[in-house]
């Protein structure tokens, strides 16, 4: 029986339901193939099943990775606008991010092409789980942690103020993820700082009422 590695078990579960669902001749936009061309390949196994079009770009030349008419490759980087518009169709069930792992080029990527992708589809973006980067666990990587924890921080942010048009659903398998589903064709608005009530008296209080509540229950 084939093993199933931890990241294409987060990629098939984020995916499970949008791969029963795909009617046929739909179409996937996938930002970054890598060497193993891991997500390329799963990918291109349902576009060949419902006769689909998967449109991938990296700016390493990945063409020779496969053969097939499901599929068109672009060498370029996920920002050149123009060159990629030329080159692609107007609306994408699903958007798949997975290239720079910065919180500013996420936001920049997703608020350019979210407008691509039709109503009820999915914009998924790899890598937002800040916690396999952290201080004593396996990948422990400052740069990659906080990368991974802006981006998530960010992605609630959108969510908090597009909260009626989108849902926002995450993975935390391997180093995560995050699925957002398109609910209608509104705009979406720019992110805004959550008004938290964390770090106030208020919520001070509290904590030193649940502490000695705590304390002397017995």
């Amino acid at each position: 029986m084939k093993k199933i590695m931890r990241h294409e078990q987060k990629f098939l579960k984020i995916f499970n339901n949008e791969f029963k669902n795909l009617k046929k001749n739909f179409s996937i936009l996938e930002f970054g193939v890598s060497e193993k061309a891991l997500s390329t390949s799963i990918f291109l196994k349902e576009c060949k099943k419902k006769n689909g079009k998967l449109y991938s770009i990296d700016v390493k030349d990945y063409g020779y990775h496969f053969k097939s008419e499901n599929w068109k490759f672009l060498c370029t980087r996920d920002d050149n606008y123009k060159y990629i518009e030329k080159n692609i169709p107007k609306k994408f069930d699903i958007i798949y991010l997975d290239t720079i792992h910065a919180a500013y080029h996420v936001k920049k990527i997703l608020y350019y092409y979210f407008n691509k992708l039709k109503k009820d589809g999915v914009f998924v973006i790899d890598d937002t789980s800040y916690l396999p980067y952290s201080r004593n666990r396996e990948k422990n990587n400052f740069p990659l942690e906080i990368n991974n924890l802006e981006t998530f921080e960010i992605l609630l942010e959108i969510l908090n103020v597009n909260h009626k048009n989108i849902h926002l659903d995450f993975s935390f398998i391997g180093t995560g993820v995050a699925k957002i589903t398109k609910l209608n064709n509104s705009k979406l608005k720019e992110p805004k700082n959550i008004n938290s009530r964390k770090f106030t008296l208020q919520n001070l209080l509290r904590k030193i009422f649940i502490y000695f509540r705590e304390k002397f229950k017995n």
